[in-house]
């Protein structure tokens, strides 16, 4: 996944906490219908989850990063027993059972674990088939899942070295394994591939993470041959048992087109079935399950829930086939879990189970590690149901009947459609961002659903539908109003929504505070050069600068990092750097455009968004006023760790 950086065991003590008022204030409506609840954690267990699983006898499993399985005895109560099952394994990040067998996906291998004389510990490590490892501290492994006839599906992190790499044999694949050992490749194309799920029809599905080749988290299907877009892992195919012959260089690394586009080009690159918007809905998409409780969960059957590591939430996914394609879009659902999401499961009384850990990967949730229970309350909130593509609109269902007036009023829906780029640089800016317009909104007698009718939608585009106002029946607002719809296909096969131009974005935007050349008015050049770099744990390098005031700085901020960072000057005072760090996180579409740094007087000086292993410089008058300012990283996520204190003498 994107956080996955270096694994330091105290950086989750500076964990995020700048979401602020907006997102409690969220977080207390949805509990309404959907509750948090602790599963207590001895003090001398580090539950730092990496898998969950139960039992025949509705044990909890909970796998561990510290390579560690515990089994949890009535974990649906106030005083669950914890056993230790297992130990001295390398970072589990996946786990299963399976006649009366629990298996897990170490770094290096497929490990069965067996309690032959039945006391409650493992006595047999068997090791199902192993891969090599290349000691790169971002090689993962994940699961595995059983397929229908028994096989094992596991899929393997790449290596980082500045950019993702298959240093050793399928790295960036999904591999499928029978219980006998045999393997399989399946699938590459895969960067961080921690979540992966199998729908009821067998159909397997991996989340991906931002990052190089990566515009935004994303939801793909995958089939045997299929390219999912990152192409290191294409240096093996080479070997007779992959299942395609694409090789490396076949992929352009700065195409300019959006992965749709390229994929006309590559007949084996597989477009995302979802995009889920970088900094808006998460920023390191986790696990994946669907809710199959039958409604004892909520209004949701079927559908798809996602987790995301970074934000400590879990978004709703709804899925249609639309033309054999797999599409659909993807809400907010609840936020406010105590640290990274990193697995979801269903327990037996139709509560989800959701282990965390944040060590070395930083979230918004402020605790290294944790289990939690979401618990539906048995009211149903008021939602957009889902959203379903139709040649010219789209068809809305809601969970309760909406108010007809409104529900019949255009100005009702907003939508905003764009992409993001195919390319080797880490992640992407949202381009090509344009309004669509609704031109008819017609609803059903019973208030339970509307179809709409639009210019402007675009095949392979991300479109967001937001409904900021719709009430329904009973008075109440939509608990969430926004909705993003990935639009691979529609109906028929020809779209009949009538193209506008209207382009709507910030191209040639210019931000004044962010001063790339020296200054004319400095003669002398600056009085002071710096440079300031990062290092593990979402820091900057020093944690203090002082600077003469009225001085002429340059700044170089050295991205050292695997992930993006700015670097943002800030005015005095801790509440300025808040609430910096707050607007930043709530410019939704237009954050990338603008580096991250919202338009305020409380921002002095800034750079842009500086890519992994690249650097970028300033030019920064020092302010008259002495005083403790502050150098902060406004990446949504970053801000509550990644701080200087700038004092001025």
């Amino acid at each position: 996944m994107q956080t996955l950086y270096r694994i330091l065991f105290f950086s989750s003590l500076f964990l995020i906490s700048q979401f602020g008022s907006a997102q409690s204030a969220m977080a207390k409506k949805e509990a309404q219908y959907y509750s948090i609840v602790d599963v207590p954690i001895p003090n001398d267990v580090m539950l730092e989850v990496g898998g969950l699983t139960l039992t025949d006898e509705d044990k909890l499993g909970v796998a561990t990063r510290r390579g560690e399985v515990w089994v949890i005895d009535k974990p649906y109560g106030n005083s669950p027993d914890y056993t230790r099952f297992a130990s001295g394994m390398h970072e589990a990040l996946g786990l299963n059972y399976k006649d009366k067998s629990f298996y897990l996906a170490q770094r290096g291998e497929l490990t069965r674990l067996d309690d032959k004389d039945n006391n409650g510990i493992a006595d047999v490590y068997k090791t199902i088939y192993s891969w090599p490892l290349s000691g790169n501290y971002h090689d993962y492994s994940y699961g595995p899942k059983f397929t229908e006839n028994g096989d094992m599906l596991v899929t393997l992190n790449l290596s980082w070295i500045g950019h993702g790499a298959s240093l050793v044999k399928w790295r960036g694949w999904m591999l499928r394994i029978t219980p006998e050992g045999e393997m399989t490749p399946i699938a590459t194309g895969l960067r961080s591939p921690s979540g992966f799920v199998i729908n009821t029809e067998g159909d397997v599905f991996y989340s991906e993470n931002q990052g190089d080749w990566v515009g935004s988290g994303r939801i793909t299907h995958l089939e045997k041959g299929d390219f999912a877009g990152n192409p290191e892992g294409l240096v093996w195919t080479d070997d007779p048992k992959s299942p395609l012959k694409l090789k490396k260089e076949d992929i352009e690394e700065q195409s300019g087109l959006t992965l749709y586009e390229y994929a006309k080009k590559v007949p084996e690159l597989k477009v995302p079935a979802i995009w889920l918007p970088h900094t808006i809905l998460g920023i390191s998409t986790s696990d994946m399950i669907y809710d199959t409780t039958k409604g004892k969960f909520g209004p949701f059957e079927g559908q798809m829930f996602v987790g995301d590591q970074g934000h400590s939430k879990i978004m709703r996914v709804y899925m249609e086939k639309v033309n054999g394609i797999y599409q659909g879009a993807v809400f907010p659902f609840v936020e406010g879990f105590s640290s990274g999401i990193l697995r979801m499961l269903w327990g037996s009384d139709n509560s989800m189970f959701v282990g965390m850990t944040s060590r070395g990967w930083s979230s918004t949730g402020k605790k290294m590690f944790g289990l939690q229970r979401l618990k539906w309350s048995g009211k149903v909130p008021f939602e957009v149901k889902t959203i379903k593509a139709e040649d010219d609109g789209f068809f809305l269902e809601f969970t309760k009947p909406i108010n007809k007036k409104m529900g019949g009023d255009i100005s009702s829906y907003q939508i905003t459609t764009f992409n993001y780029l195919y390319h080797n640089t880490y992640g992407s800016p949202i381009v090509d961002q344009q309004k669509a317009v609704v031109t008819n909104a017609d609803v059903s007698d019973d208030g339970l659903s509307v179809k709409l009718t639009a210019n402007g939608m675009r095949l392979g585009f991300i479109h967001q539908l937001k409904i900021p106002e719709l009430k329904a029946n009973s008075g109440e607002k939509l608990l969430h109003d926004i909705g993003y719809y990935t639009l691979n296909e529609v109906p028929g096969g020809t779209l009949k929504s009538i193209p506008i131009e209207n382009t709507y974005g910030k191209d040639g935007l210019v931000q004044t505070k962010r001063v790339n050349e020296m200054p004319l008015t400095w003669v002398n050049g600056p009085d002071e050069e710096i440079v300031i770099s990062t290092k593990p744990g979402l820091k900057y390098d020093i944690a203090e600068l002082k600077l003469q005031r009225k001085s002429k700085v340059a700044i170089t901020f050295s991205n050292n990092d695997d992930m993006l960072h700015n670097l943002v000057i800030t005015d005095r005072g801790k509440e300025s750097v808040d609430k910096v760090g707050d607007l930043a996180l709530h410019l939704g579409l237009d954050g990338a455009d603008l580096n991250y740094v919202p338009d305020t007087d409380l921002v002095l000086a800034h750079t842009g968004i500086v890519q992994p292993e690249t650097d970028e410089t300033i030019y920064f008058d020092v302010p008259k006023f002495a005083g403790e300012y502050c150098i902060v990283c406004t990446f949504p996520g970053h801000s509550a760790s990644m701080r200087i204190k700038l004092i001025v003498e």
